[in-house]
């Protein structure tokens, strides 16, 4: 009697490798199913959003849903701190018009997921709104870029 391997035949794996099928686009990842505030809301109301949800912001639509804005829990504490600091009470008349940014930077969707990496580093922000024929039609966060990098996770890209 022979002596026998006690290794298993060993099958020859391929690396894996992104295909073309494999999703590394912005629009694969971003949030679709958007929290939107209107320019008439009172800051409150945004502020009640914020923690009900755990979201640090949202964009600002109007009725057409154009991106007009974005508003972030740093405007809200803006909006806090300014009465805070004259011992006043906090405006019930203050509205997102008042305290939103207005020169929202955008991402297109059809960028590559790790350029949008790189477009998130140089511009220290956490958010960008995505916008088509005018329209919001997405998100992508920080957040977004980190899972799609675990999704990725072990493939090769170019």
């Amino acid at each position: 009697m022979g002596i026998k391997s006690f290794l298993a035949s060993r099958k020859k794996t391929k690396k894996a490798t992104a295909t073309p099928n494999t999703p590394i686009k912005v629009s694969d990842y971003m949030t679709t199913n958007l929290i939107t505030f209107r320019s008439d809301q009172r800051v409150e109301q945004v502020i009640d959003a914020i923690i009900k949800y755990r979201i640090s912001g949202g964009p600002v639509i109007n009725e057409k849903n154009e991106l007009i804005g974005v508003i972030s829990e740093g405007d809200c504490i803006k909006q806090i701190s300014e009465s805070r600091y004259y011992n006043m009470p906090m405006d019930k008349d203050a509205t997102v018009e008042k305290h939103m940014v207005k020169n929202v930077e955008t991402i297109d969707g059809n960028m590559n997921i790790f350029d949008a990496a790189n477009k998130f580093l140089e511009s220290k922000r956490r958010r960008f709104p995505i916008v088509e024929n005018g329209k919001l039609v997405g998100q992508i966060s920080q957040k977004d870029i980190l899972k799609a990098a675990l999704a990725l996770k072990g493939q090769n890209w170019k």
